[in-house]
């Protein structure tokens, strides 16, 4: 586990959890915290009424090491068949970006990580083509060019896991890379992948979808940021914005908001996953925002 952010004598703990919705768990998981000496900063929960699972993110301070929480939060966990993760609050997550020739999503990315308003660290970016290497060097993040054909496919997705692997990365950011990842590496990333695209599918399939939705006069353009699964850009949804727009707008316009909108989706989907807000429910996502 990496170190947490300390402020003064304590440090900062996000615990997030679901379990079969039954009575009690509020009151176990608060009194676990009490016993090692916890301070409840913040807590959220949700109960779904959909799937019965009930969920909750806790963000506790404490004097005490990471195991004296995880040692009185074990038995609870175990009384109610948790699924439960403790992570230090700030803690910079392990990502890989992936790109291909849009620069936009990878460039908002390493703006705000290198700001500081993004809890990520990239020690590597990964493209198909070699347009962006330039960026890359800008922000002083090796840059690795992996062509993809129909054919040398399983020899990249090797590649690729052993930067995954190299680098210990926790998150892959498919930030406008256009390759199709296989069905074996998508359930290998399940919950730690996030994809972004614009909202017109399935609507404006194929290429130029900004000059085919202007075609049809649309009045919202959008993006939606998900998880990545087997099924393209069907994935548990975290985060999505619209903005509205009329009849003046050209195609390059229409292009030029797409892009801004796709940024800001894709680094708002990245933070709430990196500050661990984002629990799974099914093909649903909980965002404790």
């Amino acid at each position: 586990m990496p170190e947490p952010v300390s402020t003064g004598l304590s440090a900062s703990y996000a615990l997030t959890l679901s379990c079969a919705d039954q009575p009690g768990i509020v009151h176990a998981v608060s009194g676990a915290l009490l016993a090692a000496e916890g301070n409840i900063t913040e807590s959220q929960q949700y109960g779904s009424p959909d799937s019965g699972r009930f969920f909750m993110r806790v963000e506790v301070a404490t004097a005490q090491p990471a195991a004296e929480l995880q040692a009185h939060l074990a038995p609870v966990a175990q009384a109610f068949d948790m699924d439960w993760q403790l992570n230090p609050v700030g803690a910079p997550v392990r990502t890989l970006v992936m790109c291909s020739k849009d620069a936009h999503c990878l460039n908002d990315l390493l703006f705000q990580q290198r700001s500081g308003t993004l809890p990520i660290e990239i020690p590597a970016i990964v493209s198909n083509h070699q347009d962006l290497a330039e960026l890359a060097s800008f922000y002083g993040v090796p840059f690795h060019h992996i062509p993809v054909t129909a054919e040398s496919k399983p020899e990249a997705e090797e590649a690729l896991r052993r930067l995954i692997e190299e680098h210990d990365i926790e998150l892959v950011v498919l930030a406008r890379y256009m390759q199709i990842l296989s069905d074996d590496l998508c359930r290998d990333l399940t919950g730690k992948a996030i994809n972004i695209h614009h909202s017109f599918l399935p609507s404006f399939k194929g290429a130029r979808p900004y000059a085919q939705a202007h075609a049809r006069g649309v009045k919202l353009i959008g993006a939606t940021a998900h998880y990545v699964t087997g099924d393209l850009d069907e994935g548990p949804i975290i985060e999505q914005e619209v903005i509205r727009v009329d009849h003046a707008h050209t195609p390059e316009r229409l292009a030029a908001l797409g892009r801004s909108v796709e940024g800001r989706t894709l680094v708002q989907a990245v933070q709430w996953h990196a500050e661990h807000r984002v629990l799974l429910d099914g093909r649903r996502t909980i965002v404790f925002n």
